[in-house]
């Protein structure tokens, strides 16, 4: 036998389980496709304790998908009750560390407990069945006792995120009529002090007689001096005594939440999640595109609860099927760059979940900080948010997980609840793709990518992003305040009964599914209509580059010119040699229609989901109103921005 036998043979092993891995993907896929109501009948009821069995599995109402109707189940019980008669008593269900140095392990046992204290608060405030509840809370343990309480007595929670301004709360707290507000004096945020009491005060004084609200609930997070109106006004440790709290039997398509997207023009959409659908979906997902199918799995996440992915992902499924989640109060590159990297170290995280961006910002401080820590627990990353460009994937790849963990990217909105594109390495390990690939259309989710005509496009063509129904469990089943109209004439209007979310894509030979960015965010170029995402992607393949945001602006010859600002790796410096660089390599890559003017900053101006503020740098590059920037994660950005726009109107003066 030859040296190079072991390997061929080794080789040919490899082939052989990929083979059969995707046939068994594909299996999967298709058994959803023709057994629908077999398929996440069998799944709900393997994963969730149900009162009352449901009378029908699936209905299709134009133009949403009905589940599980008439059956009879609670979350709060199914995220906690349930594990007290196990071995999950005593195991650690939340984890969780603030930038103070504060550490608290709440356990099954913890949470019964809390939830039960703030289910009683609330009904001694007079929530009842039905009732909304806004919660604007930081992200602590008692946050999500909070929403979960709601969830054990029948009322609906709207979780406002932290970082949000009086305005916003205003407007979500109109929209939902809700009759009580819960939140703490304040947080720490970046070795500051944010006044979250301050700010509810703030938009409740702006809503005058229009205001819903009959009471406030305070935590004493901070325990800082907070003006308190009395009679509306009240602390959470005067009315929190523990008591059991009977969970309600909720009717399974009873709403479980009210989430706002705020979008880019009208008011915030209350995209409104059901209770049985929307726990089956989210924890299949947890188990096959989280990964986490193992009973000792660990969770990090670096979302939010006031976002998607910390109701998916830190409240609700991680709790349903009884895992460890860890969760950091603040960014988690403060107080020191490490600091992730630190948590996923003390705690043997198995699966990081974290956005597209993080990743590229971790990037620019350089290798060696994170390989000062063991991170060999890691299994799976699992990356979701903005198009995960090749420099960031193959960096969390061989940088992160050493070349041995799981890329799990997603692709999945507020609307959808849970990932639609992606991987499923709880299941099977299928073959990874760099860059902007977002895997395939999983399980249960008939995703395809149509042409101008809405015909299927051709391989490597970019078109529209659709969902053909039925739609998963996990879907929204409407808008709140809304008739139909709004919902229909928001996603349902260019291609009829399929569900349109506004995203570019394409699918290329091998059936991966390549997500190419916002269709509104599109640059035309000389008739050309090309993607800010796509030009990103071929900015960050560049070996200096860490991350880059493109727009568009207006040019009287051809049409629109690309703009690019580009945040450069520790150990490069910015030069005009260096610009020239970039721009070939874009160039080389997307052809000469693309010659991006490139500008270098210090840093992107981000929302604190992660989500690069596009509108912002044309704003500025413009001369146009900047707009709301409440959700800014930091204001230094903008000096930056403003910075490189100067230097290149002087360039202009100067030509």
């Amino acid at each position: 036998m030859t040296e190079e036998q072991p390997l061929k043979m080794g080789q040919q092993e490899l082939e052989e389980k990929a083979d059969y891995n995707m046939r068994y993907f594909k299996h999967l896929f298709t058994l959803s496709k023709e057994k629908p109501s077999e398929f996440w009948g069998s799944l709900a009821q393997d994963l969730l304790d149900w009162y009352e069995p449901w009378k029908e599995t699936m209905r299709q109402e134009n133009p949403m998908t009905k589940w599980f109707l008439e059956g009879k189940i609670n979350a709060s019980y199914n995220a906690v009750d349930r594990h007290l008669n196990t071995s999950r008593k005593f195991k650690a269900a939340v984890v969780w560390e603030s930038e103070l140095g504060e550490r608290k392990i709440v356990t099954y046992q913890d949470m019964f407990y809390e939830v039960n204290r703030w289910a009683n608060a609330l009904l001694e405030l007079g929530v009842r069945r039905g009732d909304r509840v806004t919660i604007y809370m930081p992200l602590i343990p008692e946050g999500v006792a909070a929403m979960l309480a709601c969830a054990r007595i029948g009322a609906i929670h709207s979780v406002v995120f932290a970082g949000f301004g009086s305005q916003a709360i205003a407007d979500r707290v109109e929209d939902a009529q809700a009759k009580v507000i819960v939140t703490a004096d304040a947080y720490p945020r970046r070795g500051r002090v944010v006044e979250l009491k301050k700010t509810v005060d703030e938009a409740l004084k702006s809503l005058g007689e229009r205001s819903p609200v009959k009471k406030v609930l305070v935590y004493r997070r901070m325990k800082t001096e907070v003006d308190m109106k009395e009679g509306r006004d009240v602390y959470f440790d005067e009315v929190g005594k523990y008591r059991y709290v009977e969970p309600e039997r909720m009717d399974s398509n009873d709403p479980l939440f009210i989430l706002y997207t705020s979008g880019t023009t009208g008011k915030p959409k209350g995209i409104v999640h059901s209770t049985g659908g929307f726990l089956t979906g989210t924890s299949l997902m947890l188990l096959w595109s989280y990964g986490l199918s193992q009973e000792n799995d660990v969770l990090f996440n670096t979302s939010d609860i006031g976002w998607i992915v910390g109701h998916s992902y830190i409240t609700y499924s991680p709790l349903v099927m009884g895992r460890t989640v860890v969760i950091y109060e603040s960014a988690p590159d403060y107080p020191y760059p490490d600091k992730w990297a630190e948590i996923i170290e003390r705690y043997r995280a198995t699966t990081f979940g974290t956005s597209a961006t993080a990743l590229r910002y971790f990037m620019k401080y350089g290798d060696e900080y994170v390989k000062t820590h063991d991170l060999s627990s890691l299994r799976i990353i699992v990356t979701n948010g903005e198009v995960l460009n090749y420099s960031p994937w193959k960096w969390g790849l061989e940088v992160l997980g050493g070349g041995k963990v799981y890329m799990s990217h997603q692709w999945w909105q507020t609307e959808t609840g849970a990932p639609n594109l992606g991987y499923i390495p709880g299941v099977v390990y299928l073959p990874m793709k760099s860059g902007p690939a977002s895997g395939f259309p999983l399980p249960g989710n008939f995703v395809e990518v149509l042409d101008d005509s809405g015909n299927p496009a051709k391989p490597r063509e970019r078109g529209y992003l659709v969902m053909r129904p039925p739609f998963p469990p996990n879907m929204m089943i409407g808008m709140w305040n809304d008739t139909g109209e709004r919902l229909k004439k928001t996603y349902f209007s260019k291609f009829g009964s399929l569900y349109y979310p506004g995203d570019y894509a394409m699918v290329d030979e091998d059936g991966y599914v390549w997500v190419l960015g916002r269709a509104d965010e599109t640059i035309k170029i000389a008739a050309h209509r090309i993607g800010a995402g796509e030009v990103e992607s071929a900015i960050t393949s560049f070996p200096a580059v860490a991350e880059a945001a493109v727009i568009g602006v207006p040019d009287p010859v051809k049409g629109e010119e690309v703009h690019a600002f580009v945040v450069l790796k520790k150990g490069y410096s910015p030069s005009h040699e260096l610009g020239k660089e970039i721009q070939a390599h874009v160039r080389k890559v997307m052809g000469p229609i693309v010659s991006p003017q490139v500008h270098f900053v210090e840093k992107l101006p981000k929302t604190r989901s992660g989500k690069v503020m596009r509108r912002v740098i044309k704003a500025v590059m413009t001369g146009a109103n900047l707009g709301d920037l409440t959700t800014i994660e930091d204001e230094a950005s903008m000096e930056d921005i403003k910075r490189a726009v100067e230097e290149l109107k002087r360039e202009l003066r100067g030509a």
